[in-house]
């Protein structure tokens, strides 16, 4: 097994995370914050703005199972990364599309799959990418939330579409 990180966000880390879960190669999505300015950021200080962190999702892979393009391309297909601060209904900066690389071939593959995947935005891409920063893990109760909350109405409304058609467009992907 070669592991791997993949530190993303765009919109709700709940979303990010269902997505992952069911990604083949995937062998752990956690919830985060990462970006921001002060150590240890609690869910309510993230929303407020007032930490500059953004919900942020740690995808650790076996990199000989699906490589780090193949993570961001299923990334840059289950969010919008031209809308700037936002996804969606969920409005902040704690939203922003970002990546965040681990090192030099990452930030290059990055750009790679960015510059692939403007040709299907008319709108320009606005995704951040910038060094991985400290990654905090987010409070028990946001971890594998979809799993545990599927008949809630947010999950119905905006997770189960995106996990849908993350299985329809990457059906090979799929976990087992």
């Amino acid at each position: 097994m070669k592991k791997e990180r993949a530190l993303i966000g765009g919109g709700c880390f709940w979303c990010i995370e269902a997505v992952y879960h069911n990604v083949k190669g995937v062998t752990q999505a956690r919830s985060g914050y990462a970006g921001g300015r002060r150590p240890n950021p609690s869910y309510e200080s993230v929303c407020s703005g007032a930490t500059g962190h953004a919900e942020v999702v740690e995808v650790l892979f076996d990199a000989e199972v699906i490589g780090y393009d193949e993570i961001l391309k299923i990334f840059f297909a289950i969010h919008n990364p031209t809308t700037l601060n936002a996804q969606g209904a969920d409005k902040g900066t704690q939203y922003r599309s970002v990546i965040y690389y681990d090192n030099t071939t990452q930030q290059r593959i990055a750009q790679e799959v960015m510059q692939e995947v403007q040709a299907a935005w008319s709108d320009a891409i606005v995704t951040e990418l910038s060094a991985a920063p400290e990654f905090y893990v987010a409070e028990a109760y946001h971890q594998n939330y979809y799993a545990r909350n599927s008949a809630q109405g947010y999950c119905q409304a905006v997770i189960a579409p995106k996990l849908q058609k993350f299985m329809k467009v990457f059906g090979t992907y799929v976990a087992p």
